[in-house]
């Protein structure tokens, strides 16, 4: 069993100390930590009380360096908040306790070191002091213990805390893609580039390819190790070590994350639900700039508050975009800390609501606010949240890994929260594209709508062209969207599609007597004209001096019979009725069969049909498209 200890205090209350009383690890490891007595940077130390390993992650306790406090405690199990039984609450205990419950961290243990150094009522005033801090928090109930790291009294107390809290359940990230946020980055002489960090979810393994974000860099793993260990696996809240391969130590520094190849995405702008802390310094307003530490990264970033007044309180929450300097790895559900840019104090948190959030206008605060709020209230409901996140992308839809980027959701989970809700009937798969059944529903309407107002403006046509569909209702919808509306009103026996043309299928086509008068005449002129047809304009001046009919109307009365399969286009200028190109090719068959000679030529074919050189060589054309013929040469083979 693996848990990691954070700790947080004020500086010089001993936090370095006493992790060396429980490990016999000094975690202070830079020159300059060891020179000035004060720890600067991450320490690291490890615990093995049997069938329990503890990780401890030491930080700083200066407000100079909280920057590097808040990458460190971002991955914790459980803190050790250290009390100086000699000085008691002080400002960075505070911050660095704010800092904690910020972060949604969920169980601790408070520690009073240097009792050694007060008496019992100096002691028993440190006791109600670290009471009052913690009241009401996640805190409140957990175990005090006082401790000196110098006699090492009640240092076994505390790793029998430490051990039980490490046997208690702890929440399961198996429904989480693999992400490891670097909080250090160094190399080892024969072994190269190694990195070390909290696993947050997931599982890494020996061999693996994984990929750097947000430089989209793909590495291998080459070796893990954990407490010191060599290990093949490594799983979700584990402190390890990763060996990497395929990279050098100086492309890789703290803020990046190890993760599954091709899943996760970086990004530059989120939309987030902001908690403030009440005893905040100032609220946030929009166009601040502030900074934001979230996993082990800090980066700078501009406000947009999602509301009217565009500013949260202080003790207030609310909802807010934020517009980053640099990209980042985040997805839905990560917390983070907003600190003021200067000067640098923690004013609140929050989490991470959409990753890949669009520019907001006023008039959309409303809508969008609802559905951050959606996404909020449902934060442990994986079938919710995709429903939510696929409803917000409406008729374009979302693909699955579009969908896995943004909720950071493992395959097989991500698959389950799906099919849950197609069971549900909330939302379907459009041949991979994801879209709600409610948005689906209008554009089948939309659709039907659309063909239908077709038919009222040209009753003369066949149907509406569907390239014709497409850019009236589909100009930003996914191909695979369309294919599926199209399909569906098929299935259901609403439209007819016949080539390149769809139509209502209780459409029919009615004529005026004029009307009818017009197409007669255009099949008589083609079928008493054999092969040797006149042009069409001769035609439709013909049919409409026979029957009073605009020219136009007459082009679309060709149009139906040509829809309809009497009459046949060879060219933009010749026409044939389809019983003359049927007894053509009868002919060219038994000629074949009769002469044993599959192949013939332009002068051959003329002489067979008794047609003239500006009919032959369209008709053969026409004959090669339809798989009648196929070209030999200067000769075409019958088939």
């Amino acid at each position: 069993m693996d848990i990691t200890v954070g700790t947080a205090g004020h500086i010089d209350h001993g936090k370095t100390t006493l992790i060396k009383a429980l490990t016999g690890i000094d975690a202070d490891r830079l020159p300059e930590e060891k020179q000035r007595g004060i720890t600067i940077d991450l320490g690291f130390a490890e615990l093995d009380l049997g069938d329990v390993r503890v990780g401890f992650v030491d930080v700083p306790g200066h407000e100079r360096f909280v920057k590097n406090m808040l990458a460190g405690v971002s991955g914790i199990d459980l803190v050790m908040l250290v009390i100086a039984a000699d000085e008691g609450v002080m400002p960075q205990t505070r911050e660095h306790f704010d800092i904690c419950r910020l972060l949604n961290v969920r169980s601790g243990i408070v520690v009073l070191t240097k009792c050694e150094m007060v008496d019992d009522e100096t002691l028993e005033l440190a006791h109600i002091d670290a009471a009052e801090l913690v009241q009401d928090s996640f805190l409140e109930n957990a175990p005090v213990v006082t401790v000196s790291a110098r006699s090492g009294i009640g240092i076994e107390e505390l790793k029998s805390h430490l051990k039980a809290a490490a046997l208690r359940p702890k929440p399961k990230w198996d429904d989480r893609v693999t992400r490891l946020p670097i909080d250090r980055s160094f190399t080892v002489k024969g072994f190269g580039a190694v990195v070390t960090g909290t696993l947050g979810s997931g599982t890494i393994s020996e061999g693996a390819e994984l990929e750097l974000l947000p430089e989209r860099r793909q590495v291998r793993v080459r070796g893990l190790q954990v407490h010191g260990r060599k290990a093949e696996s490594v799983f979700a809240g584990q402190r390890t070590a990763v060996n990497l391969g395929g990279i050098e130590h100086a492309s890789i520094s703290r803020g990046m994350v190890l993760c599954e190849p091709n899943v996760l995405e970086p990004t530059q702008t989120f939309d987030a639900e902001i908690a403030m802390l009440g005893n905040a310094v100032k609220s946030v307003r929009s166009r601040q700039r502030v900074r934001v530490h979230i996993g082990t990264v800090e980066a700078f970033a501009r406000v947009s508050v999602l509301s009217s007044d565009g500013e949260i309180l202080p003790g207030a929450t609310g909802l807010a975009q934020f517009r980053l300097e640099t990209q980042i790895a985040c997805v839905s559900g990560d917390r983070f800390i907003i600190r003021q840019y200067s000067p640098q104090v923690t004013v609140g948190g929050g989490r991470v609501l959409d990753p890949f959030a669009e520019r907001h206008q006023l008039k959309d605060f409303e809508r969008v606010c609802k559905r951050l709020m959606s996404l909020s209230a449902n934060e442990n409901d994986l079938s919710a949240q995709v429903l939510i996140h696929v409803e917000a992308t409406d008729r374009s839809g979302i693909g699955f890994p579009a969908l896995q980027a943004r909720t950071g959701i493992s395959a097989d989970a991500l698959v389950d929260a799906i099919n849950d809700n197609i069971a549900k009937q909330t939302i379907r798969d459009a041949s991979g594209q994801l879209i709600s059944n409610f948005a689906f529903a209008k554009l089948i309407s939309q659709a039907r709508s659309i063909i239908g107002e077709f038919h009222d403006r040209r009753p003369l046509d066949n149907g509406m062209p569907i390239e014709s569909l497409r850019d009236a209702m589909f100009a930003y919808v996914p191909a695979t969207i369309v294919r599926s509306v199209m399909h569906e009103l098929e299935e259901q026996g609403e439209i007819v599609i016949a080539g390149d043309i769809v139509r209502l299928a209780d459409f029919r086509t009615e004529l005026s007597d004029v009307e009818r008068i017009a197409s007669e005449r255009i099949r008589a002129v083609y079928n008493d004209s054999g092969l040797d047809v006149p042009r069409l304009g001769e035609v439709l001046d013909d049919a409409a001096a026979v029957s009073g009919v605009q020219v136009g109307q007459v082009r679309r009365l060709l149009q139906l019979l040509v829809d309809a399969g009497e009459i046949i286009k060879v060219t933009d200028e010749f026409y044939f009725a389809r019983p003359r190109i049927d007894a053509l090719v009868e002919s060219l068959r038994a000629r074949s069969a009769v002469t044993g000679d599959s192949l013939i030529d332009v002068a051959q074919f003329k002489e067979m049909a008794g047609i003239s050189r500006k009919y032959a060589i369209p008709l053969l054309e026409h004959l090669d498209r339809t798989r009648v013929t196929v070209r030999a040469g200067d000769k075409r083979k019958i088939i």
